[in-house]
């Protein structure tokens, strides 16, 4: 999670001698180990914030070169090393840090270097001899990407409010984004953001920016791979396991782990691979569990269920007690800043002193996100599939095995739970909010954005259609984001070994029956290596919102508008006593965006010339 920025003047005029170096430090808190800055030409130059998370972060400096024409900084974990290594034809580079392998692919590819790329990565470089600079953010936007260009300047960092500190940058707030905000509680828009001279670059896009123009393209979408289908059930779960190991491999890279688990099958599973990946290669390896539990507000099993693990995997846990956490209990006391609006700052602060206190364990901390996306059990797709392409043996014999293995038909469970189902959607469905500024909801056809979102969206994949469709929605973008503003807050890198492309589309091309149900794949990849109850343990939500208890125990929190927020809501409107979680979460909004004007409006007042 090291920082990085840079600044072009594309008409050539001479860069102020102060700007790049300000702009690098205030990376430090990014990147405390080492901060470097070098003007590369009059006009442009590219500064760096290190934070060395594993063994080949640290030993190389940034901004890089290989000739002293062509610069790179960057945020990046390369993975599939060896693969690229053997393209580039560079073994005796075998020890080369990522940022030296990624201008390499640039030297010998250009622009389509990010096509040979899989991992982590978002980087900038500047080519001399073509005098451009050219970008890139990685295929699922794990790392992200700022940039802003007002006039002849060029400025980009993979922090927003580094854009934010260049002296050509509005502080003018984007109100569609805003608008996207109160209605959806995330931007629409992969590519803008909260202000209005800054963009993103959206995931698996490239950018150039040179005298001539500023261009983005799109270089990857998501392949649909055909259905795979195997000779047995043992080769699934091998190859599963094959892709998993190869990618907690290159995410690891360091004895020194932990990993956030629950006590459900996903995290579990991580723990179990990287606790055999880690005593293959480092017999004196640190791996550390961090579980969060209720044990008041509303008690849960994780507490077991985790423990259960980490026994069996013989490797400490700590429980992160979250009922008397940073909440909406502490409105008035939280002091949190934000890039862009959050809906509740309380459990962002609540996020930070949990990564902060675990920090001085290790850098780099695994995450289980993934499987609930990409292994959803979407029969019917399936089902119809292979009928319309007349292939009844392989439906008889998928539903055959999902039968033994499952002793139900999924027919059963839809007929059953349909009733229960749609009561559910409804009580999960929000309405229009009636809190917005009439005024503004014209202005940004807000209503006409509510009806859009309420039509499915439609996906090309034949088989697996909500899992193909979710994983390309915005909704991924913030919460890296979320989770990158956190991580570098804390000084910690999490990563995301199910979203490795390679294990990603295998989990896609794998017969939702039976493979996806109940994740069965994970549950048989860990027959031998987890606990039985583990294994049999179904998908368990809490049992109840926790800020929604805290509400119902003391209040929601009062809103005191601000005169920046009266253009957007109508506070007279704003719910004062939500009843469901569904409600809070959109009445929480205001109030998320009423904090983030008064912490901009108050930035702004300590940072103007006295």
């Amino acid at each position: 999670m090291s920082g990085i920025v840079g600044v072009l003047n594309v008409d050539g005029t001479p860069l102020d001698d102060r700007l790049l170096p300000r702009l690098t430090s205030f990376l430090s808190f990014r990147g405390p180990d080492r901060q470097q800055c070098r003007m590369i030409e009059a006009h442009v130059g590219l500064g760096h914030a290190l934070l060395a998370s594993t063994d080949l972060s640290g030993g190389v400096e940034q901004p890089f070169t290989l000739d002293g024409r062509t610069w790179i900084v960057g945020d990046a974990r390369i993975d599939a090393r060896s693969d690229l290594l053997a393209a580039l034809d560079a073994a005796p580079v075998d020890d080369a840090s990522d940022i030296e392998l990624i201008l390499r692919a640039y030297v010998l590819w250009g622009d389509r270097c990010v096509e040979h790329l899989l991992g982590d990565f978002t980087f900038a470089l500047w080519d001399g001899s073509q005098q451009r600079l050219f970008c890139a953010r990685d295929q699922l936007g794990v790392r992200p990407f700022y940039y802003a260009q007002c006039g002849p300047a060029f400025v980009f960092s993979n922090v927003l409010d580094c854009v934010r500190q260049h002296p050509a940058v509005s502080r003018e707030l984007n109100d569609s984004t805003i608008a996207d905000f109160l209605l959806f509680g995330v931007n629409q828009d992969p590519a803008s953001t909260a202000f209005r001279d800054i963009r993103r670059l959206a995931p698996g896009h490239s950018l150039t920016c040179s005298t001539n123009q500023t261009r983005c393209q799109c270089y990857w979408t998501l392949p649909i791979d055909e259905p795979l289908f195997l000779k047995s059930a043992d080769e699934y779960s091998e190859r599963f396991m094959e892709l998993l190991r190869m990618s907690i491999r290159d995410r690891l890279r360091t004895d020194r782990v932990g990993i956030l688990m629950s006590g459900g099958i996903d995290s579990p599973t991580l723990a179990a691979t990287a606790v055999g990946v880690l005593r293959a290669g480092s017999p004196g390896f640190a791996l550390h569990a961090f579980t969060s539990v209720y044990d008041r507000l509303i008690p849960d099993e994780e507490r077991y269920y985790a423990g259960l693990v980490a026994s069996h995997l013989d490797i400490p846990i700590h429980y992160d007690v979250r009922d008397d956490e940073t909440s909406l209990m502490h409105w008035g006391q939280i002091a949190v800043h934000t890039p862009e609006p959050v809906d509740n700052p309380a459990a962002v602060a609540a996020s930070n002193e949990f990564l902060g206190q675990v920090a001085a364990t290790a850098r780099v901390f695994l995450y289980g996100e993934g499987p609930d996306n990409a292994l959803q059990y979407e029969w019917r797709p399936f089902v119809s599939h292979l009928l319309s392409g007349r292939q009844v043996r392989i439906l008889a014999r998928s539903v055959l095995h999902d039968l033994a293995v499952h002793r139900r038909m999924p027919f059963w469970s839809a007929i059953k739970h349909s009733t229960i189902g749609r009561r559910e959607q409804e009580e999960w469905r929000e309405q229009f909010p009636a809190w917005l500024n009439d005024d503004f909801a014209v202005r940004y056809e807000c209503k006409r954005r509510w009806e859009h979102s309420r039509q499915p969206l439609p996906s090309p994949h034949p088989i697996r259609p909500a899992a193909f469709v979710g994983l390309g929605r915005t909704l991924w973008q913030s919460w890296f984001e979320d989770c990158d503003l956190a991580a570098g807050a804390a000084n910690v890198e999490l990563r995301h070994p199910y979203l490795d492309l390679r294990l990603l589309r295998y989990m896609l091309a794998l017969p939702a029956m039976p493979w996806c149900r109940n994740k069965l794949i994970l549950r048989r990849a860990m027959r031998s290596s987890l606990p039985r109850k583990v294994l049999r343990r179904r998908k368990t939500a809490l049992a109840g919102c926790p800020d929604l208890k805290r509400v119902e125990a003391v209040g929601f929190p009062e809103l005191v508008p601000s005169a920046d927020l009266l253009r957007y809501v109508n506070p007279r409107k704003v719910p004062t006593a939500p009843r469901t979680a569904v409600e809070l979460r959109a009445a929480l909004r205001p109030l998320g965006l009423n904090y983030w004007l008064n912490d901009l409006s108050s930035a702004e007042r300590r940072d103007a010339p006295s």
